[in-house]
């Protein structure tokens, strides 16, 4: 099986292709340099040259307090992009996974949001990532649309290592606590998005660790497995206020994974535990 995967630069993407690898996939990893994806033209001959047997698109504009100022970018990437790798896939009969995002709710209440349930972004990222939900929907009649939320792995820039990282000049951090999601390890969800792209079971799923958290207890296990003594003081979004709304609850169902029989992702305490041997093993290589 051929596995065109976007985004490879990126911390899923990445993921996705080593996880394919392991099992004797061939994926076709691609970045910005390989190809832009707002460009139609390119995207037809790069897609119909590889003649992929599936996309996993996880390629996306992410920068959600710039997408405020940067729309049409966003919308480029988000939309078009997504776009015309989908009349691709339609055209050559390639299975398709779009992934999404936490951010196409209106993060409000506090009871986990279903795939079914309402969707109301209340950012110009999220609403790019509805859009795009959209327009996979539009022109493919059998997809994947996963929506994940709070990710980290190895090979980018999140939360996790600014903590880190802020930890070795400070003992003391403000971190905001009323938003609550899950923290989600893309070496867990990479193996799930292979998992699912090797069968039929299309559909609207979400994807992440087990467990909820907000910010600041996120911050405090971080110190505590990491063994750093920096004191974590709780504030309100209020307290740190964004160019871009964030949602409050990013709490996701994971019903629709368990009912189709995809394995859970493992707590997102123990996938931290992961991580943080994977930094270790890096650096001591």
């Amino acid at each position: 099986m051929k596995v065109l995967v976007t985004g490879y630069n990126g911390q899923l993407g990445f993921d996705v292709v080593k996880e394919g690898q392991k099992r004797n996939l061939d994926m076709i990893g691609i970045g910005f340099e390989d190809l832009d994806i707002t460009k139609k033209d390119d995207v037809i001959a790069f897609v119909k040259n590889v003649k992929p047997d599936a996309i996993i698109h996880c390629a996306a504009y992410t920068a959600v307090d710039k997408a405020e100022e940067q729309k049409e970018l966003a919308w480029d990437v988000n939309v078009n992009g997504t776009r015309y790798l989908a009349e691709l896939a339609a055209e050559i009969g390639s299975k398709f996974m779009y992934i999404s995002t936490d951010y196409v709710y209106n993060g409000e209440g506090d009871t986990p949001f279903k795939e079914t349930s309402p969707v109301e972004p209340q950012s110009y990222y999220g609403l790019t990532k509805f859009e795009g939900e959209k327009v996979c929907q539009q022109l493919l009649n059998e997809l994947f649309i996963v929506r994940i939320s709070w990710v980290f792995g190895t090979n980018g820039h999140n939360f996790i290592n600014t903590m880190l990282r802020l930890s070795e000049s400070r003992d003391e951090l403000s971190v905001v606590d009323d938003q609550i999601g899950s923290p989600t390890y893309t070496y867990d969800l990479a193996r799930l998005l292979v998992d699912m792209i090797i069968t039929d079971k299309y559909g609207v799923y979400q994807a992440t660790n087990e467990g909820y958290c907000s910010w600041a207890e996120f911050a405090l296990e971080i110190f505590a497995q990491a063994n750093r003594d920096v004191k974590v003081n709780k504030i309100t979004s209020e307290e740190y206020p964004t160019p871009a709304a964030r949602p409050k609850n990013s709490r996701m169902s994971k019903q629709k994974l368990i009912e189709m029989g995809f394995e859970p992702l493992p707590h997102w305490k123990e996938a931290l535990s992961h991580y943080l041997k994977e930094l270790d093993q890096e650096v001591n290589i």
